[in-house]
């Protein structure tokens, strides 16, 4: 399911047309990724988690080579789901 067939889904879910529909999910997820890379926790209960995590810098390997190199640290974005939202993937109510 891509972003266009999740806004089709919530048409047909809540009545509102598609476009308006398409604005909601584009909206809803650009706040989420706004929140996250501004470094706030975005939590969704019964869904799960947004947040950015801090990844140090570690040693790699260059794959082609094979010769040691410094990878940088980042921040990367995380989802953690909820226990509802894990017991619902697993079958379990």
């Amino acid at each position: 399911m891509n972003t266009q067939d999740l806004a089709a889904a919530l048409a047909a879910r809540t009545g509102l047309t598609r476009t308006v529909a398409e604005d909601t999910v584009s909206t809803l997820l650009d706040l989420i990724a706004t929140e996250v890379t501004d470094g706030e926790k975005v939590t969704l209960p019964r869904f799960g988690v947004f947040e950015a995590r801090h990844r140090a810098a570690r040693a790699g390997r260059d794959p082609r080579t094979g010769e040691p190199i410094t990878v940088p640290e980042r921040r990367v974005p995380v989802f953690r789901p909820s226990s509802a939202f894990r017991g619902r993937v697993d079958g379990r109510p």
